[in-house]
């Protein structure tokens, strides 16, 4: 499955439990992830969409370290089943 049909799957999946997967978009920083999922009780998600197979920039690594250092949830995603994994979350 192509990265973008990943991210439709997941936008339209986290929208249906009452959520939003917002575009993360963040310039002059490299790295940072593709989706930002704000779930309705609050919790945060910062998620990578790869498509299967794909491999994380070393930026991208960087980043998700230091997310991860902050106390944050960083999820990669490559497939349908770990939207639904995510999904079930929330």
């Amino acid at each position: 499955m192509l990265e973008r049909q990943l991210e439709q799957k997941l936008r339209l999946a986290v929208k249906a439990k009452g959520g939003l997967a917002l575009k993360l978009v963040s310039p002059g920083t490299a790295g940072v992830p593709d989706r930002i999922v704000l779930a309705p009780d609050g919790r945060v998600f910062f998620v990578e969409l790869k498509a299967l197979g794909g491999v994380f920039s070393p930026k991208q690594i960087k980043m998700a370290h230091t997310l991860s250092g902050l106390g944050h949830v960083v999820l990669v995603i490559d497939s349908p089943e770990k939207v639904q994994e995510l999904v079930e979350l929330l």
